[in-house]
């Protein structure tokens, strides 16, 4: 225990040990009240440990505060801060009236000390901050109309203690170039100008973002609640959901406590409980969270403490603090956070989310606390609260559409930061009820980014140990969990950890981003599992193994693990499955059969929703290869989007763990494959960008496409799961006379990147257009079925457009000493601001820093301007990082790099800008191609 100044009262302690008692017996009691215990469980039945766990909305003691109408349009759940602000901005769009919330207790809660109150911008991804920005703005505008918030902009004060830390934030200051969020790099000496009370000692400086302010959650709530209600929005308090119904995949009735509601939308802002509210469809709707204890530390009055304190937060100590109300309210984020309920057993009430404080958990935070503000040894202590806190298992929020049920829409893992998450999650949500898509790309917030596996409730209790500490831990390139891990393996994983793979994890697969053959067995000759890590700004330690690797590749034959990619099975009995595609894709599909097309799926403004191979394995059956992380969203996009008379005639299978998947690239590889194979590989019977099934070894089916996703020759062969071993051991043993080498993620990486491949989620969004990024030849304005998202790509086609994709080469950076690039790095023309890198890497080719990235034309009244290659390539350019430009050159076209084995296939085909024989990517003129 601790004691404040020896002022920490013992019968203020012996409560706390009450409380912690009179708890424990409440939680026994309700365990034995649900399970139907008591004397049976003295007799060990098995049906008390066998007995599946059921959420049960409990029912309010209390009746509903008004009638329940008999419909509305959209039914939100939950009266917290998020829910509140999607019903205001439902009301703002003129749905106010078809709007209904429905809260079991009371709406903005009762409890005022589970929050910190920062308002903040600064967030870890463009779509984050977006939304942040949008949260600190409407709770300004609140304020000036005069509405409760307790808005202060204080400014927020980030302390670094270490080179690497004074490192992350000039990259922050960098990004808020980009992103338009004014802040500076201070001393020690500055910080302590800042916030007086802070010692300084052992700073090496800090991060001063003057915007950032605080405000009350509880206020706000309650305002955002009353604004809705003015403008006609229902609210019913005291009635629990006890059940969404839905008819063919959509929402049509809530079934509450209080009655039963008809509805065509219905909203999951349950926030703690939004898991559990989850399970009261059929099916079931999964939303992976997990709550963990976060202690909030409150003091009595603090003599002569300044009301404008920043907020102000110690990374490197896990620990953050503010003023309130004349007092410090502190927090933080220990590195292994404590799991709340690990049992399953969730409390149902508001109170309940309030456990009593464990000092002995947060003791450690409490040092670092009492190092950076020794004023609080002498100050008087109110209280520890011990608030749950719910975390997804990527630390981000959770928003959308849920991939189970249409119109089925949840917003949760608020995190500890709901008041800057909830305004903007509020306006987007608002904005895909009523209009069906919202101006921002949120792809990466998306719930369509998990799979089952994210909602295990035992994988969530190992995950969310680790989440809450991500918050303060420098943010690493390429940062992986360490929770989770060994979940979902190829067939290969263990010859590929046998290798020496150090794996990276991606929707649960483990992936070897590359090989190292040092220590890659243990004191037992066991092989290791061993995880990927980066911990630096500058040259990583891998840089060698992967230029090893990155050479096999392209003199060689490299073998990489492919089988992380989704992959799907589409057919029917008739033309069906060849009607739904070309209504889906923007490329022409329907291509003789054992070709293979590249195209995107694009929504109404154009933008990427899905960028994907297909293979047409015969005339009515397609193979559709996307990236990993398009696994869930995929199938919820076709699914979505498939017209109704084609519902019934096309099959669309999830393939993925079907199928594992070996790419071998470089010049032997034809050479290689045909040692292995019966069939005639040349290019006259088997040609680039082409499919067939093949036998290799002793196994049969294997689907064998001529592409590599990185530019390289070579092949990627989709092998039935039970021969992979079979074909990965008669690959690698035939390839040792040519040398082959294993080669992991990076490797394939930095091949693309030299390329100037694209790649969705990282490249291309739901806001980019083929257009953009130098694909318009794979759009096929001519197709005889009127595509998804036509008519934005043909205006933007006679308007122009307003962003160029480019690939930068940076001169005079040292890959040896100076930082590196790891992507949202400034772009400079003329020393002009007028874009950011998306994707980065180091040219092994080149020798040199490449950069990915959007290029703008803004004119000095801010306003953007068609993008023209004159205008690129005629432009001077420089990328910042971490605060010092770089000079860069720009090229509009993918780069013929020098190999020693050049070959026509590979130099023929560009994939990212049109061919030199075609059409002007701005010329507005479409010419044919084969």
């Amino acid at each position: 225990m601790y004691k404040y100044g020896g002022k920490l009262s013992g019968s203020l302690l012996n409560q706390t040990n009450l409380n912690v008692s009179l708890h424990v017996r409440s939680i026994l009691a309700s365990r034995n009240l649900q399970t139907g215990s008591g004397a049976a469980s003295a007799g060990n039945e098995p049906t008390n440990v066998f007995r599946k766990r059921k959420f049960i909305p409990q029912k309010p003691e209390q009746k509903a505060a008004c009638d329940l109408p008999q419909e509305a349009r959209v039914v939100i759940c939950g009266g917290g801060i998020v829910g509140a602000s999607v019903a205001y901005h439902l009301a703002l769009l003129g749905w106010g009236k078809q709007t209904l919330v429905l809260e079991q207790d009371t709406v903005a809660g009762d409890s005022p000390w589970c929050a910190s109150g920062l308002a903040g911008r600064f967030e870890p991804s463009y779509t984050e901050l977006k939304l942040a920005e949008y949260s600190v703005q409407l709770i300004k505008d609140f304020t000036n109309k005069g509405l409760p918030t307790g808005w202060k902009q204080v400014g927020s004060l980030n302390l670094g203690r270490t080179f690497d830390r004074m490192i992350s934030f000039n990259r922050m200051k960098s990004c808020g170039v980009s992103w338009n969020i004014p802040c500076e790099i201070l001393s020690p000496e500055q910080c302590k100008e800042k916030c007086p009370i802070i010692e300084v000692n052992d700073l090496l400086g800090g991060l001063w973002i003057p915007d950032d302010g605080v405000c009350d959650p509880h206020l706000v709530c309650q305002t955002l609640i009353e604004e809705a209600k003015r403008m006609d929005v229902r609210v019913v308090e005291h009635c629990a959901v006890k059940k969404i119904r839905s008819e063919r995949g959509k929402v049509t009735q809530v079934d509450t406590t209080s009655g039963d509601v008809k509805c065509e939308f219905f909203v999951n802002c349950t926030g703690f409980w939004a898991r559990e509210v989850g399970t009261l469809s059929k099916p079931a709707v999964k939303v992976p969270l997990k709550a963990v204890e976060h202690h909030y530390l409150y003091t009595k009055e603090v003599e002569g403490l300044n009301p404008l304190t920043p907020f102000v937060r110690d990374f490197d100590g896990g620990i953050y603090f503010r003023e309130k109300d004349g007092c410090i309210l502190a927090g933080g984020f220990e590195k292994e956070a404590k799991v709340a309920f690990e049992d399953g057993f969730i409390p149902l009430s508001q109170k309940e989310r309030v456990l009593p404080p464990d000092w002995d958990h947060f003791h450690d935070l409490l040092d670092e606390l009492l190092k950076r503000v020794p004023a609080l040894r002498s100050a008087r202590l109110d209280r520890l609260t011990n608030a749950l806190q719910a975390f997804s298992p990527d630390c981000k929020w959770i928003m959308g559409e849920a991939p189970e049920i249409q119109n089925y829409y949840v917003s949760a893992g608020m995190k500890t930061i709901g008041v800057s998450a909830a305004g903007g999650i509020g306006r987007a949500l608002a904005d895909v009820i009523v209009k069906g898509s919202t101006e921002l790309d949120i792809h990466i917030l998306d719930i369509n980014r998990f799979l089952g596996l994210h909602n295990n409730r035992k994988f969530l209790t190992d995950r969310v140990k680790e989440v809450p500490g991500k918050h303060y831990q420098i943010n690493y390139p390429f940062d992986e969990f360490k929770t989770g891990r060994n979940l979902r393996m190829s067939p290969i994983y263990p010859s590929l950890k046998e290798a020496g793979a150090v794996f990276g994890q991606t929707m649960g697969y483990e992936r070897p981003n590359y090989f190292d053959q040092h220590d890659k067995k243990d004191e037992f000759g066991i092989p290791r599992f061993r995880i990927a890590e980066t911990k630096t700004f500058g040259k990583p330690h891998w840089f060698d193994l992967v230029s090893s690797e990155y050479n096999a590749c392209r003199e060689r034959i490299g073998l990489a693990d492919y089988s992380s990619f989704t992959k799907y099975d589409l057919w029917s009995k008739g033309t069906e499955v060849v009607d739904l595609l070309q209504y889906l894709c923007s490329n022409d599909v329907d291509v003789p059969v054992g070709s293979i097309i590249h195209t995107g799926m694009q929504n109404e403004r154009g933008g990427y929703e899905n960028d994907c191979s297909l293979a047409r394995l015969s005339e009515k059956h397609y193979m559709m290869i996307a990236p990993t992380i398009q696994q869930t969203r995929s199938m919820s996009w076709i699914r979505k989007k498939m017209p109704n008379h084609l519902r019934s005639g096309v099959n669309v299978a999830d393939v993925t763990s079907m199928y594992t998947a070996i790419c071998i690239l470089g010049p032997y590889t034809r050479v290689l494959l045909s040692e292995l194979t019966d069939t005639d590989l040349t290019p006259s019977n088997f040609p680039f960008f082409t499919y067939k099934e093949l036998d290799v070894g002793l196994a049969n089916g294997i689907r064998a496409l001529n592409i590599t996703h990185t530019g390289e020759l070579g092949y990627v062969l989709y092998i039935p799961n039970e021969y992979a071993l079979h074909v990965y051991e008669r690959i690698f043993q035939a390839g040792q006379k040519y040398n082959i080498q294993h080669a992991g993620y990076y490797a394939t990486r930095a091949l693309r990147i030299e390329k100037f491949y694209a790649f969705w989620g990282q490249d291309l969004d739901t806001n980019t257009t083929p257009l953009e990024c130098g694909r318009s030849w794979r759009v096929k304005f001519n197709k005889p079925i009127d595509f998804i998202g036509r008519k934005a790509l043909e205006k933007q086609r006679e308007e122009g457009v307003k962003r160029m994709y480019v690939q930068l080469l940076l001169n005079d950076h040292d890959h040896e000493v100076d930082v590196w690039c790891w992507g949202n790095e400034p772009i400079y023309r003329d020393g002009k601001y007028c874009g950011m890198t998306t994707t980065t890497g180091y040219g092994y080719t080149f020798k040199k820093q490449v950069c990915l990235g959007f290029v703008r034309n803004v004119d000095e009244q801010g306003n953007e301007l068609p993008v023209t290659n004159d205008y690129v390539l005629s432009g001077h350019y420089e990328v910042e990082v971490a605060g010092m430009r770089f000079e860069a050159k720009v090229n509009l076209h993918s780069p013929n790099l020098p190999t020693k084995f050049p070959d026509k296939e590979r130099e023929a085909y560009h994939a990212t800008r049109d061919k030199p024989d075609q059409a002007d990517l701005l010329s507005f003129v479409t010419k044919p191609q084969a």
